[in-house]
């Protein structure tokens, strides 16, 4: 008998699976529906503009190249100036990629910044960065114009057919309207090619959610030490993973019991929201920016320069070499409190033999901390995390719970 109910609980179990499945397969056929139609729905015109108006069209802001991303700079003069080269002898170039802006005869860049980012500073229009008005070098098949800047070319009579030429040659620009989420936006960006450097998700993320919220996270993590420590550079990320690093802390700080798993959603919906909020909750998160500062110090104080966002692997192997996004939102979490992060450094022997014994115990952990970004991942590790901390420390605070599918949380006080 216990055996047959056994049996009937099980395939009770089954057709529960099937049905589940059958349901999950329904909900992915009708997202690939809404997907093609909005796809159908897509307008996508080709021009060829010249150098000269594409520059025009960058100078009176249609063409939205935020001058924040001017200072995120990824090519060397060297390349900057056989770009500039190959549209003087009229080269076949990678297209530009727009996507019309809600406001008309505006266009964000999906993919073609660093080329567009270069003209603008080759004509000397760029006057906030180092590069601005740069002479060009490297030069493979015009040599006679090495050293020659946007002037320098434009007074010597000998050499203004090569302005010319520059002025004039076309460059392909294609322009995506009609869009109607940014969901579709992202995907096709990534499916654009990458050797081109593309809009990274961050660029896209801020170029479609402009503020005062965004254009303020944006500074805070060009001028952020801490920040340079993490991605061992001097300037700010040029794929701005700077920012969205410390976007993920303040969207967790915020909005924890809102993360349903997609983080891209999540990170988008902390920018509109902070955006909207900015007018009355400026100084509040100025103040939790700098929280994360000073959690990150603390982490590095415990832990040191080089094994501060590592996960350890075991005596005879240490730390493992890879910065680890999720083990640094976990110290942060905790760190960002005065209270656990003054107790923290005062015991950090305790602290750091308390990590290792987590990382070297729990599989659990490790697995929370592997790259996952759903939402029973990020409770695992922020929980587990928190209550090694509470062994060790001399002070009491709130840990993260989980109940029907959503971590529920309101604040460590």
């Amino acid at each position: 008998m216990v055996r047959l109910e056994l049996l009937e609980e099980q395939e009770t179990q089954n057709l529960f699976e099937e049905d589940e499945e059958q349901e999950n397969e329904i909900e992915s056929l009708d997202l690939q529906e809404k997907q093609l139609k909005e796809i159908s729905e897509i307008v996508i015109s080709g021009t060829d503009w010249t150098t000269e108006t594409i520059l025009g069209q960058i100078v009176n802001e249609n063409i939205q190249l935020n001058p924040r991303f001017q200072r995120r700079d990824a090519w060397n003069k060297k390349r900057k100036s056989r770009f500039i080269e190959s549209i003087i002898l009229g080269f076949p170039i990678p297209q530009i990629v727009l996507a019309s802006n809600k406001d008309r005869g505006k266009y964000v860049v999906l993919d073609g910044k660093q080329r567009l980012l270069t003209i603008l500073q080759f004509y000397g229009k760029s006057e906030t960065t180092r590069n601005n008005a740069f002479a060009l070098t490297g030069l493979e098949f015009r040599p006679d114009l090495k050293g020659c800047t946007y002037e320098s070319l434009k007074n010597n009579i000998t050499l203004s057919s090569a302005l010319d030429d520059l002025n004039n040659q076309t460059i392909r620009t294609i322009v995506i309207r009609n869009w109607h989420s940014e969901s579709l936006l992202h995907k096709i960006f990534l499916r654009l090619n990458q050797e081109n450097t593309p809009l990274s998700a961050q660029e896209l993320r801020q170029a479609l959610n402009p503020g005062k919220f965004v254009n303020f996270l944006d500074d805070r993590s060009f001028e952020s030490q801490v920040l340079k420590k993490i991605f061992k550079i001097k300037n700010g990320d040029f794929r701005m993973r700077d920012v969205e690093l410390l976007l993920r802390y303040v969207a967790f700080y915020y909005f924890l019991p809102q993360y349903d798993g997609n983080i891209k959603k999540f990170l988008n919906m902390t920018c509109e929201v902070l955006n909207k909020q900015w007018d009355r909750k400026e100084d509040d998160i100025k103040d939790v920016v700098d929280r994360f500062e000073n959690a990150v110090e603390a982490t590095i104080t415990i832990f040191g320069d080089k094994n501060f966002a590592h996960v350890w692997v075991s005596e005879e192997e240490a730390y493992r070499s890879q910065f680890n996004r999720a083990t640094l939102d976990v110290m942060v979490f905790y760190f960002s409190d005065e209270i656990i992060r003054e107790s923290a450094k005062k015991n950090k022997e305790q602290v750091e033999a308390a990590f290792k014994e987590l990382c070297s115990s729990s599989n659990d952990f490790i697995e929370s901390v592997r790259g996952t970004t759903d939402v029973d991942g990020t409770y695992i590790r922020l929980s587990l995390w928190g209550k090694s901390l509470l062994a060790v420390l001399d002070v009491k605070f709130n840990v993260p719970e989980f109940f029907e599918g959503r971590i529920v949380f309101d604040g460590l006080r």
